[in-house]
């Protein structure tokens, strides 16, 4: 089997690259199983319900992090959405939930996994490897392949956390820092690891912004607005090939790849 996980999408730009290249995507990898982290849809910054209307049925899973709630709203969004999941080490009385099993249309069940860093991270969380434990042992046995977004800043925590589930888990891919890592990885209790997947967001950006608004906050130190940069699109996901039986990987390759819609549309 083969899985894609596409990293941070950022604005609407970022979205439109997910709609229409995922589809080729599938194809080309021979993908039966879609997971995207959908962080910073919405105007670069949390997800909405009609942002996750935008993307469709690109992913078969949603995932987000610690910009879960920055858009009004989702909040009571979140419970009606069924493939949509936030950090699962966040407070019990927040919304929505951290992992769930799904089905993969081409036979057996995918469990997602969603975790928050704690170093350097803006939000107050609970200790993701204990909280982890707790969630592998509620998954029922028969299911194998398990996949974890941990959405989190400092690498070394993300590297800790891949060698603590290895052996326990299909994958582990980092998200949050929209850059991608040159790590990618099968290790060797047959856990495929990355350190960052990347994002979808501007080409010629900071992290899916505008270069000179950014530049001016750095050198000033002056807060202001930071826009999205929505034109050529640099798409990074990463596949991992597995067994479905036994929930080991057996290779996993990141890529990128780059949407235009004006030459695409010209």
């Amino acid at each position: 089997m083969n899985l894609l996980f596409i990293g941070d999408v950022v604005g609407k730009g970022g979205r439109e690259a997910v709609r229409m290249l995922v589809p080729e995507l599938r194809r080309e990898f021979n993908v039966s199983f879609v997971i995207v982290n959908a962080e910073n849809s919405a105007a670069g910054s949390g997800l909405t319900a009609g942002c996750l209307r935008d993307l469709g049925a690109a992913a078969d899973v949603y995932t987000a992090g610690d910009h879960v709630w920055d858009q009004k709203m989702f909040e009571q969004e979140i419970v009606h959405c069924d493939n949509v999941l936030r950090p699962a080490n966040l407070s019990k009385l927040q919304p929505g939930r951290g992992f769930g099993v799904f089905r993969n249309p081409l036979g057996g069940s995918v469990a997602v996994i969603v975790l928050q860093g704690k170093g350097f991270m803006r939000e107050s969380a609970y200790c993701p490897f204990e909280t982890v434990e707790n969630i592998l042992r509620e998954l029922p046995a028969p299911v194998k392949t398990i996949i974890v977004d941990f959405h989190a800043e400092a690498t070394s925590e993300k590297i800790a956390m891949g060698y603590f589930l290895d052996g326990k888990v299909t994958a582990v891919f980092g998200t949050h820092t929209h850059v991608p890592t040159a790590d990618a990885r099968v290790l060797p209790g047959g856990t495929a690891y990355l350190t960052d997947v990347g994002m979808v967001g501007g080409v010629e950006s900071v992290l899916g912004r505008e270069v000179g608004p950014v530049l001016q906050k750095f050198r000033t130190g002056m807060p202001g607005r930071l826009p999205v940069v929505e034109e050529n699109i640099r798409l990074d996901g990463v596949i991992v090939s597995y067994d479905q039986h036994t929930g080991r990987a057996t290779a996993v390759k990141n890529f990128s790849r780059i949407w235009n819609s004006a030459e695409r549309n010209g």
